[in-house]
């Protein structure tokens, strides 16, 4: 639904009102007996954008309990986290979450906690089930089987308590292009149900450069860099206890994406949760708490980033004063992958000490060691799935 010309600039606020007031009527499917079965009507009381929407019968909710006094509080604003109570729960709890399409496993059996505090990578190629997850446990999904939590709502039966302490940041943005930038942040915010600080809404456009200038400005003259942004911001604009970010840096230039990463260590730092799919290996090694890999549907690694790199082997530069002619015989889990008469490369799997043993006496000039990325431990997972 897009303004026509002349309207008044509160057609916002009548849209919503509208939403609230339409029911929708669901189609007749066929029953497994091949008769009709007639779905049952639902109220939906508002649009089912961004971060926020409800496909149960509105009822105002009390006020959310503010975040214990023990919380360390945002740098960037004065805008309180959404609380996630009950009895300190995982901020995402997954298990046996299934979902098939027919034949066809999207997700198979996964089973996850996500602890609160930390930044947690979910990795996978496309196709592996990472954006499937993500729409169970926002409900745009239901499961074949299996349950999820957002701090101890269930993501179905308690969906609206779950979504109201979720900013969620999807792949591909679906934006009223006849908006302006200002316009849909001030529209995300009134569907969700937290308060948004307009210092702390100013201070991400700032970091993130897009000005007042561009945020009155119709979507439809965006870039995708600027729709990216735009996302972004509202996202974060409530400072929700869980961020649930897909891809959130496709589209940013590298300064950009700096900025985006310190946003993402100042919402560590103020409690939150981040919970973010990437292809950019690099990225999730730098600001990663711990991964989980996805492939075909099944979690295959479920690691801290710094114990998964002890998966992969080093790589070891050897350097002599004098030609070594002598094969080396190597221990276990060393191979050797270049021998000239004054170098050897090798990659280390394990301590380094057999190989220290097996250089004494030889005329060892200089020795380097590289130890093993991310990238090397994930690159194997995907080089099977390719396979």
């Amino acid at each position: 639904m897009v303004p026509e010309p002349g309207r008044p600039r509160d057609w916002l606020a009548s849209r919503a009102q509208d939403a609230r007031n339409t029911r929708l009527v669901l189609p007749r499917r066929r029953g497994e007996d091949g008769g009709s079965v007639i779905a049952q009507q639902r109220d939906i009381p508002a649009l089912a954008l961004s971060n926020h929407y409800d496909l149960q019968k509105y009822q105002p909710a009390s006020p959310l309990p503010v975040e214990s006094q023990e919380a360390i509080p945002h740098e960037s604003g004065p805008n309180p986290h959404a609380s996630a109570d009950r009895a300190s729960p995982p901020a995402i709890s997954i298990r046996g979450l299934t979902k098939r399409y027919g034949p066809l496993t999207a997700l198979n059996d996964l089973n996850l906690d996500v602890e609160r505090g930390e930044i947690f990578g979910f990795l996978g190629l496309n196709g592996a089930g990472k954006t499937t997850a993500i729409r169970l446990l926002l409900d745009l999904l239901r499961p074949t089987s299996g349950q999820a939590f957002i701090f101890g709502y269930d993501c179905w039966t308690e969906g609206l308590d779950a979504r109201a302490r979720i900013g969620y940041l999807p792949g591909e943005l679906g934006l009223y292009l006849d908006l302006t930038g200002l316009e849909t942040l001030d529209f995300l915010a009134g569907l969700n149900r937290q308060p948004v600080d307009k210092q702390y809404r100013q201070q991400l456009c700032d970091r993130l450069e897009l000005p007042q200038r561009d945020l009155r400005r119709r979507l439809r003259e965006y870039s995708s860099g600027m729709k990216r942004k735009l996302g972004i911001i509202q996202a974060f604009q409530a400072n929700p206890p869980l961020l649930i970010l897909d891809e959130p840096t496709e589209g940013l230039d590298p300064l950009m994406q700096e900025s985006f990463y310190g946003l993402l260590v100042d919402a560590k730092r103020g409690g939150a949760t981040v919970f973010m799919s990437s292809h950019v290996l690099s990225e999730v090694e730098r600001i990663c708490d711990r991964i989980a890999l996805l492939r075909k549907g099944e979690m295959v690694l479920l690691s801290s980033v710094r114990e998964s790199r002890r998966l992969a082997p080093r790589r070891v530069r050897v350097l002599f004063s004098e030609d070594v002619d002598a094969a080396p015989d190597l221990p276990p889990g060393h191979e050797l992958i270049e021998k000239a008469p004054r170098l050897w490369r090798l990659t280390v799997a394990g301590p380094l000490g057999p190989l220290l043993a097996l250089l004494e006496g030889l005329p060892v000039e200089d020795m380097e060691l590289e130890e093993a990325r991310l990238e090397d431990v994930v690159l194997k997972y995907y080089r099977e799935e390719a396979s």
